[in-house]
């Protein structure tokens, strides 16, 4: 027994000593990490040297050195040390810590509040400057960011099909693509026939490409330019291939040749401008649908050349319409628009918008002037509130006759949403004006679109015969041309709207308590026509790039002796530049067209149209015996 206490007392005089030894070298270590800390620096503390002490900023190199060279190993030693280590010793190690935190965490707190006092005394050297540079630097941040914010596109809401299904229901849509598919006759085809020899298409976000389009043959693609004030700028460039085709286009386009056009995307499926022509074709002849397809092949084409750094969907690239090969996109995307309006697809309409503006920001479609319209059918009136608040940063777009009058209806209907919802969520800021004061100011600003609604809408009630007596609303023209052409624009855009009761009985009041206001005050009629010629100083029409045709509803037509002659222009209506280029002669018919020795594919594709001339039984009787020989020669 006396042996085996010896050996227990020595053990334990042993374990006594190493476990000083240990907490002297944790001790050591210890007091080396709080010298390190000490010593270590915040490199976001110098950009404030004029602020700290210099004791704090003497800084031994080496142990910086040394602790971003050896932060894996220390990291690793500690670890170790902290399993070796008793749990006694873990628990006064933890409350080490927690003091050496809390002393920390005062000292910080005191220079963090030493810093606040010194800006907020303004003692720092350049303090005032400073801070007149940065607030010009974040209002003009602040100025790019909400206009950027409000532009941003949702991916989710340019597939046309998604609003279809949200519309109408998944099932009413499969069932039509059932029967569109039956009917044509391509899809059941594939089905039974697998997937041999059917090309891959791949997916895009505006636009959902069909099996049968032809797969896409890069002759263009997209370059990108410079960045100039966190906007990347782009441009569209063509290959020769392309070249080659534009070449072939124009010769068929010079001499009013449609078959030539189609004879181009034989070999060239996604030439631009020959699919514009046939989409413009089949709008004239009353074939929307396959209208629709053509833009959407024209769709598809562009977007498969977008360069890797076009993100547009995030409101920071520009594609600049002075390029010549940019215009193109701009023209079928409005077209699409378009599309999606005919079809009731109003959400989707409205973020084609987005994206029509935020690409560039002169907007040389006129895609501000519709964009409250699709903003009103989609009932996204809080946006627009956004919109015209955060869009040009100068509450400006109040002036134009378009938002004059939209925000006012849509001010209508989000106090009906407030009065009939209880919630938070949903209340309108009673700071802003009502939707009657907002009526009355768009009457008085711009009184000709009064007369003007009246007989587009129609409006038959007598009392509007009664309001449009006064002088005031007698005229529908204000003599200033660009405000007249934005005026003509608004009404064909948007007259759909005030057919609702609501909206009538809103302009009816404002209408009334005009005629009111301006009997009592005689000047306030000469104030707001020097309001008007403020805003639009300008003689000549500022607007006359933009077509009226382009903003409405209604479809054109061309007589049929006039489709044989048909030439791609969209402000053509009615054959007026077939009546005006002909000099009053008409035109022959043209020469049968030959079909030896072509490929039989674009005969068959030609044959579909109805003006081509590939002659009858006469004309092939009379030809063979013209080119017949003469055996007694």
């Amino acid at each position: 027994m006396s042996g085996r206490l010896l050996k227990k007392v020595l053990q334990e005089h042993e374990e006594s000593k190493l476990q000083k030894h240990h907490e002297e070298e944790e001790d050591e270590e210890e007091e080396e990490q709080e010298s390190g800390a000490r010593s270590s620096i915040n490199p976001f503390d110098l950009l404030n040297d004029g602020d700290e002490d210099p004791e704090e900023i003497e800084v031994d190199d080496e142990t910086i050195v040394e602790k971003k060279n050896d932060e894996d190993a220390d990291h690793q030693s500690r670890v170790a040390d902290h399993v070796q280590q008793p749990v006694s010793k873990n628990k006064s190690k933890k409350k080490k810590k927690k003091k050496n935190k809390e002393s920390g965490s005062n000292v910080a707190k005191a220079e963090i509040t030493l810093d606040e006092t010194l800006e907020a005394l303004g003692l720092s050297a350049n303090s005032k400057q400073d801070k007149v540079q940065e607030t010009k630097a974040n209002a003009d941040s602040s100025k790019k960011a909400s206009s950027r914010f409000v532009l941003e596109v949702d991916p989710k809401y340019l597939n046309l099909e998604n609003e279809l299904r949200r519309m109408y229901g998944s099932k009413a849509m499969r069932s039509f693509e059932s029967e569109s598919g039956s009917q044509g006759g391509g899809s059941s085809r594939q089905v039974r026939g697998g997937r041999r020899g059917v090309h891959h298409i791949t997916k895009t976000v505006l636009i959902s490409p069909k099996e049968n389009w032809s797969r896409w043959d890069r002759s263009f693609s997209m370059e990108f330019l410079e960045t100039k004030d966190g906007n990347n700028y782009f441009r569209y460039t063509h290959s020769s291939s392309y070249e080659q085709a534009q070449r072939a286009f124009q010769a068929a386009q010079a001499i009013h040749d449609l078959n030539g056009v189609a004879s181009v995307l034989i070999h060239h499926p996604y030439h631009i401008e020959s699919l514009i022509t046939m989409a413009d074709y089949f709008k004239f002849v009353g074939e929307h649908d396959m209208a629709a397809d053509s833009i959407g092949k024209c769709l598809y084409g562009l977007e498969r050349a977008w360069h890797p750094m076009f993100t547009p969907f995030q409101g920071n690239c520009r594609l600049e319409f002075t390029h010549e090969t940019n215009k193109l996109f701009f023209k079928t995307l409005f077209t699409h628009m378009r599309n999606m309006d005919r079809r009731g697809c109003h959400r989707s309409a409205l973020e084609v918008c987005k994206f029509l503006l935020s690409l560039d920001m002169s907007d040389p479609v006129g895609a501000l002037f519709c964009v409250d319209y699709f903003a009103l059918r989609a009932e996204e009136y809080a946006w627009l509130e956004q919109f015209s608040e955060e869009y040009r940063n100068d509450n400006s777009l109040w002036l134009f006759p378009n938002f004059s009058y939209s925000l006012a209806i849509a001010r209508v209907y989000l106090e009906k949403m407030d009065s009939s919802s209880s919630s938070e969520a949903t209340h309108v800021d009673t700071s802003k004006s009502s939707s009657l004061d907002l009526m009355t100011q768009a009457l008085k600003l711009h009184p000709t679109v009064l007369k003007k609604l009246v007989d587009k809408v129609p409006l038959k009630d007598q009392a509007w015969a009664k309001i449009l007596k006064h002088s005031y609303f007698r005229s529908d023209e204000s003599k200033i041309p660009s405000l007249d052409h934005l005026i003509n624009i608004y009404v064909e855009r948007n007259y759909l709207i005030w057919r609702l009761p609501d909206v009538q009985k809103l302009l009816r009041s404002a209408a009334d308590l005009v005629i009111e206001s301006l009997e009592q005050n005689r000047t306030e009629a000469e104030s707001w026509l020097c309001v008007r010629k403020e805003a639009f100083s300008a003689e000549n029409n500022q607007y006359s790039h933009l077509s009226t045709h382009d903003f409405s509803d209604s479809m054109p037509t061309l007589p049929p002796d006039n489709l044989q002659n048909f030439v791609a222009d969209p402000r053509m209506v009615g054959g007026e530049q077939m009546e005006g280029g002909g000099g009053g002669q008409q035109q022959a018919p043209p020469r049968p067209r030959d079909v030896a020795n072509r490929n039989p594919f674009a005969v068959l594709f030609e044959s579909i149209l109805p003006w081509a001339n590939f002659g009858d039984e006469d004309d092939e009787i009379a030809h063979d015996g013209h080119h017949q020989p003469d055996n007694n020669g």
